[in-house]
């Protein structure tokens, strides 16, 4: 079985639960749409997460690159291997921790998803202030989107699946903006670019994460704690 949930953000507990319960093995697959937050303290801080996951809970993981989590290209233990149909960055100690490529293809259940990650993060300013982690390229560049508009040329602008962090900027959940953030002054340039993607591509049905709230709009679901099995 594939399936589907939001940011976990570091805490696996309700994924464990729901393993347990569903009684998952390493053959069965769970997407989290950004935000996993097992690469986000630094190597040594984040190995008991890793461990964790990987002793604990039967089923393998496949990330997409949210807006609190260093990209896996820059962490030296990371490799690239191939996982679903395209390429992946995992650790040899990690096998069941599969981390996604912004642009690469990937088929679950023979559907052709394309994925691309990444966000502006609203909290930006609050975590520098406290010396917590924040990460200047957790947005796609010009680079990323790039690839991701080549690979979907490539494909005559059809896919299955399309897997993102944030949603396209007309789907953004409005009512989940937290009231103590001038809207005037977050970056949307990657709900812009996901909308243009969104009005120029055929696809069956896009999921995102990041807002924290679960919702369908149209073809789009927003998914946070709720746990789905991947479908179109």
């Amino acid at each position: 079985m594939i399936y589907i949930t939001g940011d976990t953000h570091g805490d696996f507990s309700r994924i464990k639960e729901f393993c347990d319960k569903t009684k998952t093995t390493k053959e069965d697959i769970m997407i989290i749409l950004g935000d996993a937050g097992i690469n986000y303290s630094g190597y040594t801080n984040d190995l008991n997460k890793k461990r964790f996951i990987e002793r604990k809970i039967p089923i393998t993981f496949f990330c997409i690159h949210g807006n609190h989590e260093q990209r896996p290209q820059h962490i030296k233990q990371y490799k690239k291997h191939k996982f679903m149909g395209g390429t992946v960055y995992r650790e040899d100690d990690f096998p069941s921790i599969n981390f996604a490529i912004d642009g690469e293809l990937y088929y679950f259940n023979g559907l052709k998803t394309i994925v691309c990650g990444g966000a502006y993060s609203v909290d930006k300013f609050y975590r520098i202030e406290k010396g917590w982690n924040w990460f200047s390229d957790e947005q796609p560049d010009d680079e990323i989107k790039h690839k991701v508009e080549e690979t979907l040329k490539i494909n005559d602008n059809i896919v299955d699946l399309v897997l993102t962090h944030t949603t396209p900027y007309n789907y953004r959940p409005t009512e989940m903006f937290l009231p103590n953030i001038d809207q005037s002054l977050v970056d949307n340039s990657t709900e812009h670019w996901l909308q243009t993607l969104e009005s120029s591509i055929k696809y069956k049905h896009w999921y995102a994460g990041h807002y924290h709230t679960n919702k369908d709009i149209d073809k789009l679901t927003i998914l946070f704690k709720e746990v789905r099995i991947l479908s179109i």
